[in-house]
């Protein structure tokens, strides 16, 4: 027990002496096995020398084969795994041999040269070191190595293959292994059948002359020595199966040890035996290498000290690497005064070297020469341990550096709060929400749901999501503008200016305006209401919606529903999903800050129908209807939103294309087209004007005429709106721009030109320089050349004319009648056309028929029927003889076929042209026609009058058929469009049939 002791105090002093840096507890475990290992095994040779009376149960119990060694020898131990380069101790846990007591010590030959040979990759075992390798597939050579082992021959030779991708555990040919390897000892063995693990010592180097045959039976079963048979005869028990994988004393850490040999067991154990076996060469013969003598010189010292700095210096980068020296140095060992030993160290040390530098070592016998290379392969690893030790110094400080800045952002927050100035997330956000709250009058209703949002802010955690849900709820909520409005503007005469400056005519869209105003100045209170700006494009109905707002002194929003198909854009989404966001009314709230924007909501009538998503146009219903929205409920917020505020105005082109719920929601509003004399004056009050101030030409630059203006809209922009006016005078102010740029450039060549001649010209005289100063002068007085656009430059700048004639017929022949109709850019001239298909032939037998082309709807070609069945009528009351409708074969056509028309506003026209055709007579010229024929003669009243009455002008037409019940249209025109035309007000065809032909 003293002996006990004595090696674990030893042990431990050791340790204290090896252990300088603590960095890695791999480097740890490794010196403390290894010197475990040497004072277990030298605790186990002593017992062996002295207590051999000991029971051998007493000391190990396992049946493991082993031998000793002769001594206390010194032995290094190395890995022979290629993938694990340090050097390691052998496993302590391999077991010696049972027998222990009956074994002498055996002492290493100094020549053998017959000997096994073991093939190891990559690393050679230089004299002095340990190495484990395991024997697997080769049953040859494992019977080889247990035959040694019974005749008490553990030695073997270890060479070093040339292909490091060689797997084969024994070799064909010598060529697959470098001459030169060494002497080694098995120290110890477990055999567990099909594997065999020797931990082999090396003593000596040794060069390979030649194979030698050798016939081995295996047989794997065969005891080692005749000791266990004697066993048991005598009764023992038997022999126990091949123990379990070793473990490692529960005082070191575990260290992986991997062997030479491949590490894969034979799985196919009921392999077919006549397999063939891969003839391999198991035996050769050796002999030994004679090292040359040592010099004993300056340089030899020097380059042994220098080898010694620089493991040094490779310690400074590496501190593992100098813990494996600790390792595998012996205290009794002095390392600078063996040059032999230090070199063979620096082989086993280095881990970046091939293995032909390795074995360049191994085979050299100058000493001279072995220390140069070894002093080679230091400095190489000191360069690969340096670059290592540069990589992860600069990851260490990167990483430090972000780890520092993360300390002092906390501590800093932590110093923040406890002095007060900076408080944690979620005060902050509480603290302003309550200070948006203190602004607001939030109904209690909303109160109440912000409250418990907030507590239950207070109990999530700031990085989970449903924080992030909760804290954009609450800021949606405290962003509505509950409670506050703007201040309306209630100053009749400032509405009625701001609105004549933005627009020009627009007569009833101002009215209502003004009636709007006028009602909440009387009520003293901010109201809302829900409008419909419908009419042709181009007339301003968007452009008036902000002229109102400004009139009013309220916000402007504008959104379009045009195309729109998700309800979700109206009433917001429901916030269960992923980027929930309210609807655009509460987007709108949010923007404007205030209860009593004015809204619009343009392309009404275009709004997508319904679909996966739901009807937008449905969803409208609540938002537009006066009753409901004001407790307008979001999908999002889930709260209702007063809306009853909010002056609601829409925009539409086609009335007809709107929803019937959707359309009794509102007050539609007429905005028509503009007569050519309104035109003009929107040309000179706003289009030129701010086309001016785009371009920055002056009047002194370009000026249009009147006339130019006239011919322009006449021929070039008959629609009803200005928007095409609009772009085809920007064409005229661009080329002005054009042409006026030109001139300016070519005007400053011949000065750019004199200021260069003198440049390149130093001997030029000075006058010379004042003379090209003073051209710019007279450039700018000359290029100041005034545009003028006039009726016969006209097509200089915008082409040739779109519409060359006001009418398609000068004279209206027998059958073509001038109708008037409306369509969704204005009001147009529609001739019809009847013509007979062939000649009237009386005596037939067959009817006549009736024909209709031209585009035609289901309503016009039911008008046309009404209106041949009035026509025969009115014939046959007039010229009772006349069969020509029973007998003819009439052709209606009704021209521009690719436009389509439908209405039943044609139905006099109709009437009129089958009766011109029948009585062979051109009605009266300039003469135009609309209303609704019903089966007695009937005239009935038509929609469009002002942009019928717009197109008649537009044509030329002196004299108007109107129905008498469009009178109050009529009469709600301006008196210009009223001049210059014959209006004839009819009830019934009977008072239009007696002005047909006069």
């Amino acid at each position: 027990m003293r002996i006990i002791l004595l090696i674990l105090q030893d042990l431990h002093l050791s340790v204290q002496s090896i252990f300088l840096d603590t960095e890695m507890y791999r480097a740890g475990a490794l010196v403390l096995r290894g010197a475990a290992l040497r004072r277990t095994r030298f605790f186990t040779v002593s017992i062996h020398q002295n207590f051999a009376t000991f029971s051998q149960k007493s000391i190990l119990t396992k049946p493991i084969v082993s031998t000793i060694t002769a001594g206390n020898q010194n032995k290094f131990y190395s890995s022979g795994n290629k993938d694990h380069d340090d050097p390691i101790a052998v496993d302590d846990s391999l077991e010696l041999y049972k027998d222990l007591g009956g074994m002498s010590a055996i002492q290493v030959p100094a020549d053998m040269p017959n000997v096994p040979i073991l093939a190891i990759n990559r690393y050679p075992l230089f004299p002095g070191f340990i190495k484990k390798v395991d024997i697997v597939k080769d049953d040859n050579l494992k019977a080889l190595i247990r035959r040694q082992l019974s005749l008490k021959q553990p030695y073997a030779g270890v060479f070093v293959k040339r292909d490091d991708e060689n797997k084969e555990e024994t070799i064909a040919s010598l060529s697959e292994v470098y001459p030169t390897g060494s002497f080694v000892q098995i120290i110890e063995v477990r055999d567990q059948g099909s594997v065999l693990e020797l931990v082999l010592s090396a003593h000596r180097r040794i060069r390979v002359l030649e194979p030698i045959e050798e016939t081995v039976t295996p047989k794997t079963d065969t005891p080692l020595n005749g000791r266990r048979a004697r066993g048991k005869r005598t009764g023992l028990p038997p022999t126990p199966p091949p123990s379990p994988p070793l473990s490692t004393p529960a005082s070191a850490p575990e260290l992986p040890i991997t062997s030479t040999g491949t590490e894969e067991k034979d799985e196919k154990k009921t392999a077919p035996t006549e397999e063939k076996q891969r003839k391999g060469i198991v035996m050769v013969k050796t002999e030994n290498v004679i090292a040359e003598p040592v010099p004993k010189n300056n340089e030899t010292k020097a380059t042994m000290m220098a080898i010694v700095q620089t493991i040094r210096d490779v310690v400074q980068f590496n501190q593992l690497f100098g813990q494996q020296i600790n390792l595998l140095l012996h205290p009794s060992q002095n390392v600078i005064d063996n040059p032999v030993y230090l070199c063979d160290l620096v082989a086993t040390l280095v881990q970046s070297a091939e293995t032909k530098d390795l074995q360049e070592m191994m085979d050299e016998t100058d000493v001279s020469k072995r220390l140069k290379i070894a002093l080679l392969l230091i400095q190489k690893e000191k360069a690969v341990a340096k670059l290592k030790h540069d990589i992860n110094k600069d990851v260490e400080k990167k990483v430090q550096d972000h780890h520092r800045k993360y300390l002092l952002n906390e501590q800093l927050k932590v110093i923040k709060k406890e002095l007060g100035i900076e408080k944690d997330e979620k005060t902050t956000i509480i603290e302003k929400i309550d200070e948006r709250i203190k602004a607001l009058a939030v109904p209690e209703y909303a109160l109440k749901v912000i409250n418990e949002e907030k507590t239950k802010l207070q109990f999530l955690d700031p990085h989970s999501s449903e924080f992030s849900v909760t804290r954009n709820y609450l800021e949606w909520l405290t962003s509505v503008p509950w409670g506050l409005t703007s201040p309306e503007n209630r100053r009749l005469s400032h509405a009625k200016k701001a609105l004549d400056e933005g627009h020009y005519g627009m007569k009833d869209v101002k009215e209502r305006i003004m009636e709007f105003i006028a009602v909440n100045l009387l009520r003293k209170s901010i109201g809302g209401k829900i409008l419909c700006f419908h009419g042709p494009p181009g007339v301003g109905k968007t452009s008036i919606a902000k002229s109102i707002a400004t009139a009013l002194n309220r916000e402007y929003f504008r959104f379009s529903v045009g195309g729109m198909t998700d309800v979700a854009e109206i009433k917001g989404h429901r916030r269960t999903y992923v980027g929930a966001m309210p609807g655009k009314m509460i987007q709108c709230m949010k923007k404007v800050k205030t209860e009593n924007p004015l809204v619009l909501i343009d392309e009404v009538d275009k709004i997508g129908g319904a679909g996966f998503h739901g009807d937008p146009a449905s969803a409208l219903l609540e938002l537009l209807d006066p009753e409901q929205n004001a407790n307008f409920n979001d999908h999002f917020l889930d709260v209702p939103v007063d809306l009853s505020r909010v002056l609601f105005i829409c925009t539409a082109n086609e009335i007809s294309k709107i929803p019937g719920p959707l359309r009794d929601r509102m007050e539609m509003i007429d905005v028509s087209g503009y007569l050519a004399e309104e035109k003009v004056a929107i040309a000179h009050q706003h289009l030129i004007p701010q086309l001016r101030k785009e371009t920055s030409l002056s009047k002194d630059q370009l000026d249009i005429e009147d006339a130019a203006l006239e011919e322009l809209i006449k021929h070039y922009c008959r629609e009803s709106g200005v928007r095409n006016l609009q772009q085809h005078i920007e064409r005229i102010f661009r080329k002005a721009a054009l042409q006026i740029a030109e001139q300016e450039a070519e005007d400053e060549e011949p000065s750019e030109k004199a200021t260069t001649a003198i440049t390149v010209n130093s001997d030029a005289e000075p006058i010379t320089s004042t003379s090209s100063t003073t051209q710019p002068e007279s450039v700018k007085t000359t290029t100041a050349e005034k545009i003028t656009i006039s009726t016969k430059n006209l097509q200089k700048y915008i082409g040739r004319p779109k519409f060359t004639s006001d009418r398609m017929y000068e004279v209206t022949p027998p059958g073509v009648i001038m109708g008037l109709a409306w369509t969704a850019m204005g009001g147009s001239a529609l001739y019809i056309e009847t013509v007979l298909k062939r000649p009237v032939d009386l005596t037939s037998d067959k009817d006549g028929s009736i024909e209709t082309t031209g585009n035609l709807g289901d309503v016009m070609k039911e008008s046309v029927r009404t209106a041949l069945t009035v026509a025969k009528g009115i014939l046959a009351r007039e010229q009772p003889d006349n069969k020509f409708f029973d007998k003819s074969h009439i052709h209606i056509h009704v021209p521009e076929g690719a436009t389509p028309k439908d209405g039943p506003s044609a139905g006099v026209t109709l009437v009129s042209s089958l009766l011109s055709l029948a009585l062979k007579r051109p009605v009266v010229q300039d003469m135009a026609m609309t209303g609704e024929i019903s089966l007695t003669g009937k005239v009935l009243p038509v929609g469009g009058i002002r942009e019928k009455i717009i197109a008649a002008r537009r044509v030329g037409a002196k004299r108007v058929f109107l129905p008498a019940e469009n009178r109050r249209d009529f009469d709600d025109l301006p008196e210009f469009m009223k001049s210059e035309l014959d209006i004839r007000f009819v009830s019934h065809y009977d008072e239009l049939y007696v002005h047909l032909f006069q």
